[in-house]
């Protein structure tokens, strides 16, 4: 029972400390501040490409979560990152692989797409 406790306490101060790690990097945007600045940064939708179909915000590049690592090339660390997936859990690991890989400047649209009230593309 002593070794449950340990564990369970040891994974809860773990996850404490890398959230409050992340906050140190990923800012998290209101859709208000995220529109005022996702057109002059590398717009990334981290979700599957059958979601991006679905529908994105116009002007994303589908770059997700599952071929991130094997992209990076694709993402350039002098410019700003917006991320954002279906609700936020996603983004949230893309920003860790982006920020150990050199990016410095990462944002994430709180609440994610499913949020999103502004303009949408489709793929016909």
């Amino acid at each position: 029972m002593e070794i449950i406790f340990i564990l369970v306490v040891a994974i809860i101060v773990y996850s404490l400390t890398k959230y409050l790690l992340q906050r140190r990097f990923l800012k998290i945007l209101t859709e208000e501040e995220f529109k005022q600045g996702y057109r002059k940064a590398q717009l990334i939708d981290v979700r599957e490409p059958n979601e991006f179909d679905r529908g994105h915000i116009l002007g994303a590049r589908n770059i997700p979560l599952s071929q991130l690592k094997q992209r990076l090339i694709e993402v350039r660390e002098d410019k700003p990152v917006y991320l954002y997936c279906q609700s936020g859990s996603r983004s949230r690991r893309a920003a860790n692989i982006l920020y150990k890989n050199g990016c410095r400047d990462i944002s994430q649209l709180k609440g994610g797409f499913k949020k999103w009230t502004g303009k949408i593309k489709t793929k016909k």
